[in-house]
């Protein structure tokens, strides 16, 4: 035998009412059945509105007991064959007259006890099973209809009913020894054995269904709902969840504790008793397997270090603590006794092994009444100081990863806390049991997404990491180009890397535009212009860290000064940082040091390496060298595109104001060439690089020693100033003879030693490192320690949107390494 359950989502419609029946005919071809139904689609929820707007004898009540009839008697004449309809819809006037009349009694007397709550819920299993067991019979089963409250008893506690298992069985045993038609059975409702009503609570009409199954010792219980089974999180909150194929009862009743609403530990204990296998199966994917819940000898293995994540979004934790509790005895036994005489339950208990302090989580609705109780409970320990204090903290979640494949397994602690910690999730509390089934933490509410979505990467999506980003500059040279190069490689990145780079906010000059889902990289520039609005880049950031993703990214791909003071506040965020923007590293000191801090103290990122020699891994070498312990004696470079491109074109056959407007056109130097001529840009990256190696120098301390007369920076615009530097090509030309003549080059060099740093025009020979530099590249050496006789050298492409923008995709997958 087997006993199937459709909760109300499977009735929602009348066409849904039909595929329950074709499951039924199905079954029935291979096991004898027994139906259990719950309350038509949201009917449970309008019976309780009801009777709360009867209570305030408010005349509203009587519209929506209108629907509710509407409800009932359209999906009744939809399913029912006409010649049948009659006596049906006779049934189900006299129900609903009995309702009401329930239902005046509580408007007259403005009193609504939970003894009529419970009689008033009864009514919707009660039309549900009567329509139910008429759209079968009218398929040609014999079928009966079966009231609950004939065979299931209970205790007098209304709204949850403890079940009087030994004279329950009894009677379902007995009833179903002398009926034997197919049985369509009410869910949720029971009586005492005064044969007054109850309800079983939540997840009632599952209970029933395994009430029946336990008794009647059934083969399996199916629970048909309108999900694919029990899945590995809240796949609400965790869009990449996915069913589980198999649990077993112990981690079904851990998940069902800490929030996962598939099924509730009320539900197991009686399957589990007889070894009853629950199977959940989804009434819109009848091929689907669903999720089968058995004894772990017989559970399907699996390599899943853990089974599944939950979560209790809303808790409150109230902790009592004093130095006068450490070694006291009773303490825990007067504080939960005063919890159950006050029948407030504890959700989770986590005492410090001191004594000094015990937390426990209950629901916020009961937060102000326990701490009441309490302390009256304590009052004299409080007077006498032994107590401090007892406090309640709000606004927190509980969340738990679950699975017995933990017990003895080193390093799922581990894990769980590191997945937390990487995205600056501060853990409240801890508890876990001896069992080792269950490990669970507090955390702020405001996390709890964030938390999910991270716990679940790390444990079921561990292959693949995926990144938010969030890119600023989205449409410039550097970040349409980022753009480009990601989507070019996405496949790539995501197969060899198992990094999915998604991105879910862009903004420009005009626009912002987000999307959890991802933004689609092949048209981002279209639906940024479609469905963006008015940029605003502190609302940008705010929104950013009010979506409070795993894993994010903020890529700054500008050159202003505007995002950088947003870099702190993303960092706080446990948001990474990755960017060209040379403004924040070669910013004050302070500031430099301070981007540092807040990337280690928040397990973050803040990359920089495009800032000196875009593409080039320069920064990241020079720290490998110091971290490795050698001592940087000296480094030079050539760190400018345009001064590099400038210098090593000056060869005699054009005048230098020629090489410079050349450099111009090809878009070398910027719309000004004084900005890349004044060497104020080759000084951050210098500076950049001394602060490496730890010089705690300012912008301000790298000499810059001018090559360009001071006549040409003072000419009032561009045009002026190739006018002015024209009547100096003769003296460049001269000094370029000059090296010429000692077979040397003049070179722009950045230079750092001891302690400071300066840039100069210099004539180097032959032997020189740079001597052989060509076009716009750069170069840098470092003479070391360990590397003082051939020094370290980096050369190649240090300017343009490709090779830049090909680091920062570097850099970007570097802070997931």
């Amino acid at each position: 035998m087997k006993v199937l359950k459709f909760g109300g989502s499977s009735l929602s419609t009348p066409s849904y009412v039909e595929t329950v029946c074709n499951i039924i005919h199905k079954s029935m071809e291979n096991s004898k059945i027994v139906v259990v139904v719950s309350a038509l689609n949201g009917i449970t929820n309008n019976l309780a509105e009801l009777a709360k707007l009867a209570k305030d004898n408010s005349s509203s009540y009587k519209d929506l007991l209108n629907n509710i009839s509407v409800q009932h008697f359209t999906t009744a004449q939809s399913l029912v064959k006409p010649e049948k309809q009659p006596a049906l819809f006779e049934e189900i006037r006299i129900l609903l007259e009995e309702l009401d009349e329930v239902l005046k009694g509580v408007s007259l007397l403005k009193e609504l006890s939970p003894g009529s709550m419970d009689l008033i819920l009864s009514f919707g299993e009660i039309l549900s099973a009567k329509i139910l067991t008429e759209v079968i019979k009218g398929t040609g089963i014999h079928a009966e209809y079966m009231d609950a409250r004939n065979i299931i008893v209970t205790d007098t506690r209304h709204g949850s009913a403890k079940v009087d298992i030994e004279a329950s069985y009894s009677k379902i045993q007995r009833y179903f020894a002398e009926h034997k038609s197919l049985q369509i059975v009410t869910g949720f409702i029971a009586s005492t054995k005064d044969n007054i009503t109850t309800t079983l609570g939540r997840g009632g009409s599952d209970l029933t269904a395994s009430i029946l199954a336990a008794a009647l010792d059934a083969e399996e219980i199916q629970l048909w709902k309108d999900t694919d089974g029990v899945m590995t999180t809240n796949p609400k909150k965790v869009k990449k969840a996915f069913p589980l194929s198999s649990l077993s009862y112990e981690e079904a009743m851990e998940l069902s504790h800490f929030g996962a609403k598939v099924i509730y530990p009320p539900t197991i204990q009686p399957a589990y008793m007889k070894k009853i296998p629950i199977r959940i199966l989804n009434t819109f994917n009848q091929d689907f397997s669903g999720t089968l819940i058995t004894s772990g000898e017989y559970k399907g293995k699996t390599q899943k270090k853990i089974t599944g994540i939950t979560s209790i979004e809303d808790i409150s934790l109230l902790v009592v603590q004093g130095c006068g509790m450490i070694g006291v005895s009773g303490i825990s036994a007067r504080l939960f006794g005063t919890f159950a005489k006050e029948k407030i339950s504890v959700i989770l208990i986590t005492q410090a092994s001191s004594e000094h302090s015990i937390c426990v989580a209950i629901e916020p609705i009961h937060a102000k009444r326990a701490k009441s109780i309490v302390e009256e409970e304590f009052k004299s320990e409080i007077l006498d100081h032994m107590i401090n204090r007892v406090f309640v903290e709000n606004d927190l979640s509980i969340i738990a990863i679950v699975g017995e494949n933990m017990k003895k397994t080193v390093g799922i602690a581990g894990k769980f806390f590191s997945a937390l910690a990487k995205n600056g999730i501060n853990i409240v509390a801890i508890a876990q049991g001896s069992s080792e089934l269950n490990i669970s933490v507090v955390i702020s509410k405001d996390n709890l997404t964030k938390a999910l979505n991270a716990v679940h990467q790390e444990f079921f999506l561990s292959e693949t990491k995926t990144a938010n980003l969030f890119v600023v500059g989205c449409t410039g040279n550097i970040g349409s180009r980022l753009l480009d190069q990601i989507k070019e490689n996405y496949q790539k990145i995501l197969k060899n890397l198992k990094l999915e780079l998604k991105l879910v906010g862009i903004v420009n000059t005009k626009k912002m535009y987000f999307l959890e889902d991802g933004i689609n990289y092949e048209n981002y520039r279209k639906e940024l212009e479609e469905h963006g609005e008015t940029s605003n880049l502190d609302m940008f950031v705010d929104r950013m860290k009010k979506m409070n993703m795993p894993n994010s990214v903020f890529v700054d791909c500008t050159a202003i000064p505007d995002p950088v003071k947003h870099y702190c506040s993303a960092l706080e965020s446990s948001i990474s940082v990755v960017t060209p923007n040379k403004n924040g590293a070669a910013s004050s000191y302070l500031e430099y040091s301070k981007l540092k801090e807040l990337a280690t103290l928040y397990n973050t990122k803040y990359i920089y390496e495009t800032n000196v020699g875009a593409g080039l891994p320069i920064i990241n070498t020079l720290d490998d060298l110091v971290n490795s312990g050698d001592k940087i004696l000296r480094f030079d470079g050539i760190l400018s595109g345009t001064l590099s491109f400038i210098f090593t074109s000056f060869t005699g056959d054009r005048k230098f104001s020629d090489v410079v407007m050349e450099a111009k056109e090809k878009g070398f130097t910027e719309p000004d060439p004084r900005m890349d001529l004044s060497g104020l840009d080759f000084a951050r990256k210098i500076l950049i690089l001394a602060r490496e190696i730890g010089a705690k120098l300012e912008l301000k301390d790298v000499i810059i020693e001018p090559f360009i007369p001071d006549t040409c920076f003072k000419a009032d615009s561009v045009d002026s100033f190739f006018e002015e530097l024209k009547k100096h090509d003769d003296y460049f030309e001269k000094m370029r003879k000059e090296a010429e003549g000692r077979n040397e080059k003049l070179k722009c060099i950045g230079t750092y030693s001891k302690g400071s740093c300066k840039i100069s025009l210099q004539s180097i020979g032959t032997d020189h490192p740079f001597y052989q530099l060509k076009g716009s590249d750069n170069i840098v050496s470092f003479e070391t320690d360990r590397y003082n006789v051939t020094p370290v050298v980096i050369k190649g492409p240090g300017a343009g949107s490709d090779v830049t923008s090909a680091g920062v995709l570097a850099d970007i997958i570097r802070s997931f390494t």
